[in-house]
């Protein structure tokens, strides 16, 4: 369904990007945001299935100014590997990146933006501070509350599991309680929980998170 292209985001060179198409002419535009494994065949699958629901998807490779064509699969050196390309990330630059996403994703009309734990964080600094977001949902972000201090000019929607070691379910719940503007939901699960690749994966939650996004998403984008 999908296939890669180029983006040519400000401030650096060219990168990658996984494009997903629907069926007939999209709903909407989605921008994926990979987690710390590149947009490997787990981020490929959820641009896939966005699209197979009516959405345009594009998942921009970020790693890219830093090892193109990262892509790598769940074990201990895999994500020693991520780790090391998010030390030497720019931060600023990966917004610039979503920034160009978001400008192809509006091919197809409203954007919205989801990400999955790197690409969580990147999902609520991307609702702060880009523009042409009309709705963001981040999954797990480990640097969510961190910068907790954001305001999302877009709608936005959160998921974290209860179980979670990375992200203490105390200091979710505290932030839940000072913004009540943000939908949160908390699931039984561990980090990780939506990919089917991971040990972590918990298929209750990971289904009724996907039905709440593409609920979140068919409310403010269709």
């Amino acid at each position: 369904m999908g296939q890669w292209i180029e983006l040519k985001p400000q401030g650096a060179g060219p990168i990658s990007a996984w494009r997903a198409e629907p069926d007939g002419k999209p709903r909407a535009g989605v921008v994926v945001i990979q987690e710390i494994f590149g947009v490997n065949s787990h981020i490929r699958a959820m641009a896939d299935r966005f699209a197979s629901v009516g959405y345009l998807a594009i998942a921009p490779a970020v790693f890219d100014h830093i090892e193109k064509g990262f892509d790598v699969g769940y074990e201990a050196d895999s994500r020693a590997r991520g780790m090391a390309i998010v030390g030497k990330l720019d931060f600023e630059q990966t917004l610039r990146d979503v920034a160009a996403a978001i400008e192809t994703a509006k091919e197809a009309g409203k954007v919205g933006i989801v990400g999955y734990c790197f690409g969580g964080s990147v999902a609520w600094a991307a609702a702060a501070r880009l523009s042409g977001l009309s709705a963001a949902v981040g999954y797990y972000g480990g640097r969510i509350l961190a910068m907790k201090d954001l305001r999302p000019q877009a709608p936005t929607e959160l998921h974290f599991g209860e179980k979670d070691p990375h992200i203490p379910i105390k200091d979710v719940r505290a932030f839940a309680a000072e913004r009540p503007e943000v939908t949160i939901f908390t699931y039984p699960a561990d980090h990780g929980f939506n990919c089917d690749q991971r040990e972590s994966y918990e298929p209750g939650s990971a289904a009724l998170a996907w039905s709440r996004t593409l609920e979140f998403f068919r409310r403010h984008l269709d």
